[in-house]
């Protein structure tokens, strides 16, 4: 499957000197924690759809990740924007529960909470890089085109940014909030991330070499040859070596072993019927 590459843009070591000058350490390490939680919930649901992210880049306020999942329907690149935000209302809700049934851990738990919520909130804002500019892109692409979606979360993400950043030239002469810089650069730098940088790759199924010396299980299923990809997506084990049995009319017709599978994730239309891909010149097009 391959491991998950992190790394840190120079803006997020910056925040981190500027917490750690300001006896805000520990506050750092949540925010940091939280950027990690939110994009396991983008991650959990890209493998749905047969994506993994292929590196996460943290910065100030979150990670940019603007995803390349071509092949997925937009309202699919919809649910996988939006599960980053999802997931920190998840959490700030778990926590606020906490503190309500047992208030003695107010003091442990109210800062997660108002991370989470705040990372939440912050990723709904309807500009690049944040998830609220990706669920706009979808949405506009999806009943007008790529490229006016593009153009116009571009044009929101510059705005946003520029805006906060009169903001924080503004707090100089009133209160200095450096967060409004950070947050401005924040935006400013990812409306320009290349996507290649930082997105999704298509999952292949797969055992390392150490895991198969030790031994390992080959998963049989049954499934429809109507069923599509995505489905057979969904059922896959990717602790194990997966084989499925397609039937087509009430008879077995074929069965996928894990190279097959593979090929027709990294070949194949997910929304297509897994039939169309059970002849061998068909997997390798």
């Amino acid at each position: 499957m391959g491991g998950i590459k992190l790394s840190v843009h120079p803006l997020f070591f910056l925040f981190g000197l500027y917490f750690a000058l300001t006896g805000r350490i520990f506050l750092f390490l949540i925010c940091t924690f939280t950027a990690v939680v939110h994009e396991i919930g983008h991650s959990i649901v890209a493998s749905k759809y047969g994506y993994r992210l292929n590196n996460v880049v943290l910065m100030p306020f979150g990670a940019v990740v603007k995803g390349n999942l071509n092949g997925l329907k937009f309202s699919d690149q919809f649910k996988v924007a939006f599960a980053g935000p999802l997931v920190n209302l998840a959490v700030g809700i778990f926590f606020t529960a906490t503190w309500w049934l047992f208030p003695i851990t107010y003091s442990f738990t109210d800062t997660v909470a108002y991370a989470n919520f705040s990372m939440a909130l912050i990723n709904l804002i309807p500009a690049y890089p944040l998830d609220g500019g990706r669920i706009l892109y979808s949405m506009i692409a999806e009943h007008k085109t790529p490229k006016l979606a593009r153009n116009v979360c571009v044009l929101l993400g510059l705005i946003f940014g520029v805006s906060l950043l009169g903001l924080f030239v503004f707090s100089i002469f009133k209160n200095l909030n450096l967060s409004l810089l950070f947050f401005s650069l924040f935006i400013i730098f990812g409306t320009f991330t290349k996507p290649e940088r930082v997105g999704y790759v298509k999952i292949y199924g797969s055992l390392s070499e150490e895991k198969l010396l030790r031994g390992a299980v080959i998963k049989r299923q049954a499934l429809s040859g109507n069923a599509t990809v995505k489905k057979m997506l969904s059922i896959l084990d990717e602790q194990s070596l997966n084989e499925i049995v397609v039937y087509v009319d009430g008879k077995a017709l074929s069965v996928l072993n894990q190279e097959k599978i593979n090929k027709i994730i990294e070949n194949g239309n997910i929304y297509a019927k897994i039939s169309e891909y059970l002849s061998v010149s068909t997997l390798e097009k």
